[in-house]
């Protein structure tokens, strides 16, 4: 969250300042690309028109951050549904991929590798959850929207936002909480 100084920062970016433009999107783009993946195959792809509509709506922009970050998410989820109803009338027919595209590539660094999977194993455990808490719960804690703002974007009641999210995070909290024997389905000390 950019804080106390949103308000210069939005107002320069609608002035076309690159740098405050960047903060803008270097503040918001992880969780609005941890938010998409779970909803949409091609998340790099809605996230990037998701954009290019902030872009072009930025002007007409009025509110604090909370309500930027909500109008924004609100935009890439109709984009993410509008990718698929594109997909839905034109699947994708797979291409035989050359030699040097199957080869693996090289992360850039240790500490991105790291922070890959940590963020992969708590998506995999969010994306285990049904789909509208998953969603709720990407919305409430990565997007940090308040319940009201969630239940507009997902089309829910408040309440039955607060629901949802207060489920989700149970059934959360105790698949972390399982020993790692129990989770593997086997219990400690019995033996197979």
């Amino acid at each position: 969250m950019i804080g106390a100084a949103f308000r210069d920062t939005l107002a320069d970016a609608k002035a076309g300042d690159e740098a405050a433009f960047t903060r803008l999107f270097r503040d918001v783009q992880p969780a609005l690309l941890r938010y998409l993946r779970l909803i949409a195959p091609d998340a790099d792809d809605v996230a990037g028109d998701t954009w290019l509509q902030v872009v072009g709506g930025l002007e007409r922009f009025r509110g604090e951050e909370q309500d930027f970050r909500a109008w924004l998410f609100t935009i890439a989820r109709h984009r993410a549904v509008d990718s698929g109803r594109s997909r839905a009338r034109r699947p994708a027919i797979p291409l035989e991929m050359t030699e040097a595209e199957q080869q693996p590539t090289i992360s850039d660094a240790a500490d991105q590798a790291l922070e890959a999977v940590s963020t992969r194993a708590v998506l995999e455990l969010i994306a285990s959850l049904p789909g509208d808490q998953a969603e709720i719960i990407l919305l409430r804690v990565v997007a940090g929207l308040e319940a009201r703002e969630v239940a507009r974007i997902v089309g829910k009641s408040p309440g039955a936002v607060r629901v949802a999210a207060h489920r989700g995070l149970r059934k959360l909290a105790g698949l972390t909480a399982l020993p790692d024997a129990e989770r593997a389905g086997t219990r400690p000390g019995v033996t197979h």
